[in-house]
């Protein structure tokens, strides 16, 4: 989609630059401020952005100014099991958006996906192990450990003996591998790291596995990421689903008496999106009827139809630590919103950029997928 697929012209110059010749790359990385040198890398294709992170001068400082989202794109891309020097310099907060978005399957926690993660943050040395391991939730760990090992509390009974296999740092607590062959070395330096360096919570992981329940864990898991989506600007499945909800067919036509819908507050954004296409040729009416808004009003509708976008994508159970399911979730919204529009403006006998100012997104999200045949997406 246009809002997100075009390159400024500083991006574009710097990325042929990569391309081609490193070390004018670098230079001209090193000519640029901070924000300058996260927008180039943020509006390069994700494929190129491990390139240009490479060639920045001051990769330390520059890593933990991506946007979350963008953060996890980018490790994505390169593939987890090679990016650990990008975990090196990654912020707390962008290692818990990359497991929130990456390692989940619709409400349940993705253990398969979640391992790499554990892998690479292994992977980067010690103080990114013990940053990242102290930021992720105890009950996610838990849930993982509990998948991948067997963790036996010594009874002290002369009469007991660890199983075959069983390791221990502290002779107390005895863990194994729970699957015959599995790999548990990243493991084993996880807990080496936390017990040296943070015991109590080592003790938290070593009883949670023993004693807590999957059940348990996944709720309550589930509850400390919803909290951290909404913050980001996607809402719980069950809300995000309330855009799609059936309207009668005389009440698509009404325009509801409502306080200026355009008047929403900014939020820090988990993506890098400077803006939406307004233009009076694009081939969505919604943003031919945007080009008509002041710059006060564009800003309100550019945070109102994000928030659709990103209710869209929980709805519609798009993996949110997908590059491509922004784009797609906005071309959803914008494709739906333009119907409505269209629909509205026919009916009350209003111009597009009236209907912009009177109704707000969510309402015209809701018209316009009452109008399409197939309201959600598989």
């Amino acid at each position: 989609m246009d809002a997100r697929s075009t390159l400024t012209t500083e991006a574009r110059n710097v990325l042929a630059l990569a391309r081609k010749d490193r070390r004018a790359a670098t230079e001209a990385l090193a000519l640029l401020s901070l924000p300058a040198q996260v927008a180039v890398v943020c509006e390069a294709p994700v494929r190129d952005r491990s390139l240009l992170l490479e060639l920045s001068p001051n990769p330390e400082s520059l890593i933990p100014l991506l946007p979350e989202a963008e953060f996890c794109f980018t490790l994505k891309a390169v593939g987890l099991t090679d990016a650990s020097w990008m975990i090196e310099y990654a912020s707390r907060s962008q290692i818990v958006a990359g497991v929130d978005l990456d390692a989940w399957s619709g409400l349940l926690p993705d253990l398969d996906a979640f391992e790499p993660w554990i892998a690479t943050l292994a992977a980067a040395g010690e103080p990114a192990l013990l940053r990242g391991t102290q930021s992720l939730d105890a009950e996610m760990l838990v849930r993982y450990l509990r998948d991948r090992i067997t963790v036996y509390l010594d009874p002290r009974d002369d009469d007991w003996q660890a199983p075959p296999g069983a390791q221990t740092l502290d002779g107390q607590f005895y863990f194994a591998a729970r699957r015959e062959n599995d790999d548990i070395a990243h493991i084993v330096r996880l807990f080496d790291v936390i017990f040296r360096e943070d015991y109590w919570l080592y003790y938290r992981l070593m009883q949670g596995a023993i004693w807590e329940l999957d059940t348990d864990l996944d709720e309550w898991a589930l509850r400390w990421r919803t909290g951290r989506l909404q913050d980001m600007g996607f809402p719980p499945w069950d809300e995000a689903m309330q855009i799609f909800g059936y309207l009668r067919p005389d009440a698509r036509t009404e325009i509801p008496e409502i306080h200026d819908p355009l008047d929403m507050d900014a939020w820090a954004l988990p993506v890098w999106m400077p803006g939406l296409p307004a233009a009076h040729d694009s081939r969505h009416l919604v943003f031919r009827a945007l080009a008509d808004l002041d710059g006060d009003e564009r800003r309100g509708f550019f945070y109102s139809f994000v928030g659709v976008a990103n209710a869209v994508a929980v709805a519609e159970k798009m993996p949110l630590g997908d590059a491509e399911t922004l784009p797609r979730a906005l071309e959803r919204t914008a494709t739906v919103v333009s119907a409505a529009i269209e629909f509205l403006a026919d009916q009350n006998g209003l111009s597009a950029v009236e209907i912009l100012r009177r109704v707000d997104i969510k309402r015209l999200f809701r018209v316009g997928i009452n109008l399409s045949p197939h309201p959600v997406d598989d």
